[in-house]
């Protein structure tokens, strides 16, 4: 069994919305179905079709994340404490060809996000910067082409 490696602040997320989709988003959808149902005619029932498709997606949603947290391997990064870059860290590089800082925390895939600066584990960014310490150039392949950065601060909050 693959582990899922997340913060644990991405648990946190990912527990909220399966509470939620097993609460409040599925109570949500017995109404619509109980609803659509009162219309007559099941089978030219566009809301009643409509329910039980959400009502699907919803289920299929709630097992993903079941199989996720059940998978999942929680790293608290707070308690991390390293001279090198691992899962979790929170870096500041400056892009040796346009001289701009940037910030990224490393986290697992379903919680990156790169417009909060969070890049998953498996990006070509984050892999370049694996391993390497505050002062160290990392060159990035990317799609794009190679980058250069260099490396500011390593913190973990």
């Amino acid at each position: 069994m693959e582990r899922v490696p997340m913060t644990k602040h991405g648990a946190e997320k990912m527990r909220d919305e399966l509470n939620y989709l097993k609460g409040t988003k599925r109570h949500e959808i017995v109404r619509a179905i109980e609803e659509a149902r009162a219309h007559g005619d099941l089978s030219e029932n566009a809301e009643y079709h409509a329910a039980k498709e959400d009502q699907g997606m919803n289920e299929a949603r709630m097992g993903l994340l079941e199989d996720k947290l059940a998978r999942a391997q929680v790293i608290d990064t707070s308690s991390l404490v390293s001279d090198t870059i691992v899962f979790g860290a929170n870096v500041d590089l400056i892009d040796a060809e346009t001289e701009k800082k940037v910030s990224y925390q490393i986290v697992g895939e379903d919680e990156s996000d790169l417009s909060k600066g969070k890049i998953s584990i498996t990006s070509p960014i984050a892999r370049a910067l694996i391993g390497k310490s505050e002062g160290d150039e990392a060159i990035v392949r990317a799609p794009s082409g190679e980058r250069e950065y260099e490396i500011v601060s390593i913190t973990y909050i």
